[in-house]
C-alpha cells in the first residue's frame, strides 16, 4: 500500500534538489534515512524531513509493515520563483530569481 509525503514551497532550487531525490530513488527506507543523515547538501535534510512523514504515514495503514518499505518514487517539480532586483553600476538593475520547488516522496512495500 504507497503513501506519500509532499513538502511544498521550499526554498532551493530544484535542479540541486534533484541531485538527492535520484540518489535516494529506489532504496529501502532505512538505508535512505542513513544515506541523507550524512550527505552534506541543504536537500538531504529537507528530502530526510519527507522520508519520515512518508513511512509515518504508512504506519497508519493497517497491515504495513514499517521494515519493508522502499522509496518507490522521489520527484522534485518546480516552484513559484520570487523575482528581486538588485541595483548594478551605471544606473542598471540585475535579477534575481529565489527559485522554489515542491518536493514528493512516494512509500511502498516490497
Amino acid at each position: 500500500m504507497e503513501a506519500v509525503a509532499k513538502a511544498k514551497y521550499v526554498r532551493i532550487s530544484a535542479q540541486k534538489a534533484r541531485l538527492v531525490a535520484d540518489a535516494i530513488r529506489g532504496m529501502k527506507v532505512s538505508d535512505a534515512l542513513n544515506q541523507l543523515k550524512f550527505t552534506p547538501k541543504k536537500a538531504a535534510s529537507l528530502f530526510h524531513k519527507v522520508v519520515s512523514s512518508a513511512v509515518a504515514n504508512a504506519s497508519q495503514q493497517p497491515g504495513v509493515d514499517v521494515d519493508n518499505l522502499y522509496i518507490k518514487k522521489a520527484y522534485v517539480d518546480e516552484g513559484p520563483t520570487m523575482k528581486r532586483w538588485r541595483a548594478r553600476a551605471m544606473g542598471r538593475a540585475f535579477i534575481i530569481r529565489k527559485r522554489s520547488a515542491h518536493l514528493t516522496v512516494v512509500v511502498d512495500e516490497r
